[in-house]
């Protein structure tokens, strides 16, 4: 069936497919940050040493989201490593220094993606190189073959 395509059918088609997994992507990030907004209002994270201050109080992030070491999520030494395995430090306007749980990093997840797209992107530019090798070589033979006939009819 794909032998029977034009090539610039291909690329359009490419080109849509393209298109449209970017348009999902967007739509799904996009209903994604809004559910883990509904989540973090109704969840309730462990918060070490109960404090509270950074919910009626200012705060600044010490450090943002990132996963707990496996030592913490081990030995239970800090509670809010527990549930998600990932801890945030804030310093609340009072200088009181809180650690709290959090959701996964969505930086880490966009790294993922982004990778995986990478590696994606190398083995479809690889495969192409090798299938256009493949059919400069097989239609090569091909020309050959026919030359050889038609000089043997002569």
């Amino acid at each position: 069936m794909l032998e029977n395509c034009q090539r610039h059918h291909m690329v359009l088609g490419l080109t849509a497919l393209t298109l449209v997994t970017i348009l999902v992507l967007i739509i799904e990030s996009r209903y994604a940050a809004e559910g883990s907004l509904a989540r973090r209002r109704g969840q309730q994270f462990v918060i070490e040493n109960n404090s509270t201050c950074w919910r009626h109080e200012s705060y600044t992030v010490v450090q943002e989201c990132h996963p707990c070491s496996e030592f913490d999520i081990v030995s239970r030494s800090l509670g809010v490593c527990i549930h998600t395995h990932y801890k945030e430090v804030l310093r609340c306007k009072s200088g009181e220094i809180v650690t709290k749980s959090c959701d996964r990093v969505a930086l880490i997840e966009q790294r993922n993606f982004i990778k995986f797209e990478a590696i994606a992107f190398v083995l479809g530019v690889l495969s192409y190189l090798v299938s256009y090798a493949r059919d400069r070589i097989l239609s090569r033979r091909n020309y050959m073959r026919i030359e050889r006939q038609l000089n043997r009819v002569q």
